[in-house]
């Protein structure tokens, strides 16, 4: 599920940030279960592995239900895809926090790794919007990140009060995934995450034909930087609050 790939022109450096204590421990690392090796005959990138996702509580249905209707703070809606017929997805606006639906395109952008480089991915461009504590681009097939449209006229994140490493609650068949903003992309175009996103939820990974059409809902937490951003037990713990405080005020 290819498309056309946008990077953001601005670089910015993800610095030491202080987050508010919410009660929960931010050096939790959740234990993941051992996955199997792929089967005879196929490749590492088109093996499509049990759900790995951080569940846990809240759970899925429960965000979901704060989902089900939509107050539009878009200026029109985005396609799924460059070669889609219409706009069907709008930005939500819900207290605390942003929400969309959409498919889920695989992202392999940023640190070349054996599955996610110039073979693997038609569009793969070495570099991500945000970056590294060390000023490396983020590693997509390790880093469960979400990919948000450059600012236009349509929505513009940055106006909206949300920057790079804030955590996404991604919701996919009963299972939730938590990443960070962590690339920019077309400013038209929505419904994208890396390739450690989908693996996580399930979703065949494989750039050049893995993702899902239809399914999955993204909440981005407003006031939520993790730092540095690559720390993903961090963002598991803060997002895990986040969503229980998105649950009690919505």
């Amino acid at each position: 599920m290819n498309r056309i790939k946008v990077l953001g022109a601005a670089l910015v450096t993800v610095g030491a940030a202080v987050l508010p204590a919410l009660g929960t421990s931010w050096t939790h690392a959740a234990a993941q279960p051992a996955v199997a090796s792929p089967a005879a005959g196929t490749t590492a990138g088109s093996v499509q592995a049990a759900p790995l996702a951080d569940d846990g509580a809240p759970t899925a249905s429960q965000l979901l239900a704060k989902t089900k209707n939509c107050n539009q703070v878009s200026n029109g809606k985005y396609k799924t895809d460059e070669d889609a017929g219409s706009a069907t997805v709008a930005i939500c606006g819900a207290n605390g926090a942003y929400f969309w639906k959409a498919d889920m395109d695989i992202d392999c952008d940023g640190q070349r790794t054996s599955q996610c480089n110039e073979n693997t991915d038609c569009c793969f461009q070495a570099d991500t919007s945000f970056h590294q504590s060390d000023g490396r681009p983020l590693n997509a097939a390790k880093l469960p990140y979400v990919v948000i449209p450059l600012p236009s006229g349509r929505w513009d994140y940055q106006k909206a009060g949300l920057q790079g490493g804030d955590v996404v609650a991604v919701i996919y068949n009963g299972h939730v995934e938590y990443a960070v903003f962590g690339d920019e992309g077309p400013s038209g175009i929505i419904g994208e995450a890396s390739y450690a996103t989908a693996k996580a939820l399930g979703i065949n990974p494989d750039p050049s034909n893995g993702g899902v059409d239809s399914g999955v809902t993204y909440i981005v937490f407003k006031n939520s930087k993790v730092s540095p951003i690559e720390n993903h037990a961090a963002a598991v713990a803060r997002g895990r609050a986040l969503a229980q405080q998105f649950i009690d005020n919505n």
